[in-house]
């Protein structure tokens, strides 16, 4: 099976699932085998939601077989029907042998499938989806086979909007539109005086809602694109309708929407000359941790329990082996996570997930991790910003306090937050979330202070949450 360049190999037979050959884990989707027909699998864990990729990465997958050298895949040109954009997950090809392709789900976003009342009208065209098979003369290498596949797919992206289709709900290449322009960034705290380029943006076209808004939409159609290094972007072959601009760049917290409708109309280019986003800033940076990209990806990635290991994820994609959420009760038994700014470093100490703790007794219990730093010149009656961006969440309640866990009222809390399950579906990012908190600077003393994010969701090994990104900024100078 493969179902990108790293994520390849040998796979268990479907019987190896059953009960007289395996062990249901935490949930029915992962088991480990017991008494496997191929011994080599014996001890290891199969979950389809190992192979779960981005949307934007969907673009072959299958099954392959080397006596006779046969290849099955699936060929996705095009991801304008999928629901919640780009970086909405979805499950691949796994264990059966099966090989899917999504248009609408739940996963990695929680219970937000379209929904349809008072005899709305609704009409959307999925697919086609190109299948696409291959074979080789005996002893072909099963790299031949994929090798030829990618060939296959870059064919048909090529080709998109196809042009077979007859019905008139699938407008073809001179029916749809296209918009391009420059997307720049304004923060006047890293550049006074000049705009900064949004490079390497998510740049898209989606029905019009609110910010954000994208992540869960299904009941019509997207259209992104990666922005150049210097902020341009072109995106082409656009469904006629109305819709919002929206924008996220990594090193920016937040995300851009536009506040005009866009319409595109059939073979009109529309130029969007300079489209400027102004990200959440009060005041300068005083510390950070992590990198603002909407995922955990840079943050402590355990190894897995050596029992429950999937050896198609020993280098690559880490954080999609089995239990990981587990692995924090084995480093913090007792205490939980203590960071020092300007000592500690993210990629080793901050664990890639703020997961509950198992304890002796098999309860899943809160956690508080701490946040320790130093303020000098602590002004009175001024307010400090705290930003919290959280790449995932599921069931999750996040208290904030200031120098004090035992206050009762926390100075901040998110309320219950996300249904995403990124925790237990191995992803290293859900919803997109961001929390601004006002911090006084009555809350705050000179020299030494500490701030306490409690998950409080006790009770689930999969009750938690993942940290984009997490931003301190003093007083704004007014400037």
């Amino acid at each position: 099976m493969a179902v990108d360049q790293t994520r390849q190999g040998h796979m268990p037979l479907p019987d190896d699932r059953m009960a007289d050959r395996s062990e249901t884990l935490a949930y029915v989707e992962a088991v480990r085998f017991t008494n496997p027909i191929e011994q080599e699998f014996r001890g290891k864990v199969d979950d389809k939601y190992q192979f779960s990729c981005n949307s934007e990465d969907i673009k072959v997958h299958g099954w392959m077989s080397t006596n006779p050298s046969v290849g099955f895949w699936q060929i996705t040109p095009s991801h304008e029907y999928r629901s919640g954009g780009p970086l909405k997950q979805q499950l691949t090809s796994h264990v059966g042998p099966t090989s899917l392709s999504v248009f609408i789900s739940g996963h990695y976003m929680g219970d937000r499938t379209p929904q349809f009342r008072n005899g709305e009208p609704w009409k959307k065209v999925f697919g086609p989806v190109f299948i696409y098979l291959n074979s080789g003369s005996t002893g072909t290498n099963t790299s031949a086979l994929w090798s030829d596949a990618n060939i296959q797919m870059k064919k048909e992206m090529q080709s998109w909007p196809y042009s077979f289709p007859v019905s008139d709900d699938f407008p073809k290449s001179k029916q749809r539109g296209s918009v391009y322009g420059r997307l720049l960034v304004r923060d006047r705290y890293i550049n006074i005086l000049d705009f900064l380029p949004g490079g390497s943006a998510y740049v898209g076209l989606a029905p019009p809602g609110e910010v954000g808004s994208w992540q869960t939409e299904g009941k019509g159609y997207q259209f992104w694109t990666l922005s150049s290094t210097n902020g341009v972007f072109a995106i082409n072959n656009i469904r006629p309708g109305i819709y919002n601009l929206y924008a996220s760049v990594p090193g920016f917290i937040g995300e851009y929407k536009s506040d005009k409708i866009i319409t595109i109309r059939p073979g009109e280019n529309t130029d969007l000359r300079d489209v400027i986003y102004f990200p959440p800033r009060n005041g300068p940076t005083l510390w950070e941790i992590g990198y603002p990209d909407r995922s955990a990806a840079e943050f402590f990635i355990p190894d897995p329990d050596s029992q429950y290991l999937n050896p198609i994820l020993t280098y690559h994609d880490r954080f999609r082996q089995y239990g990981l959420w587990d692995m924090y009760s084995n480093i913090y038994p007792n205490e939980d996570l203590v960071y020092t700014i300007h000592t500690s470093d993210y990629r080793k100490d901050w664990f890639f997930a703020h997961a509950t703790r198992k304890t002796k007794q098999n309860f899943y219990e809160a956690t508080t991790w701490q946040i320790k730093f130093n303020l000098s010149n602590v002004g009175q009656s001024t307010t400090y910003k705290l930003r919290l961006a959280l790449a995932a969440a599921s069931q999750a309640e996040l208290l904030v306090r200031f120098n004090s866990l035992n206050i009762h009222h926390p100075h901040f809390r998110t309320g219950m937050t996300g249904r995403d399950n990124a925790i237990a579906r191995h992803g290293i990012h859900g919803i997109y979330w961001l929390f601004n908190v006002d911090a006084k600077s009555e809350w705050l003393v000179e020299g030494e202070n500490t701030i306490y994010l409690t998950q409080a969701t006790p009770g689930s090994p999969f009750a938690g949450l993942m940290y984009d990104y997490i931003r301190f900024e003093g007083p704004s100078n007014g400037s």
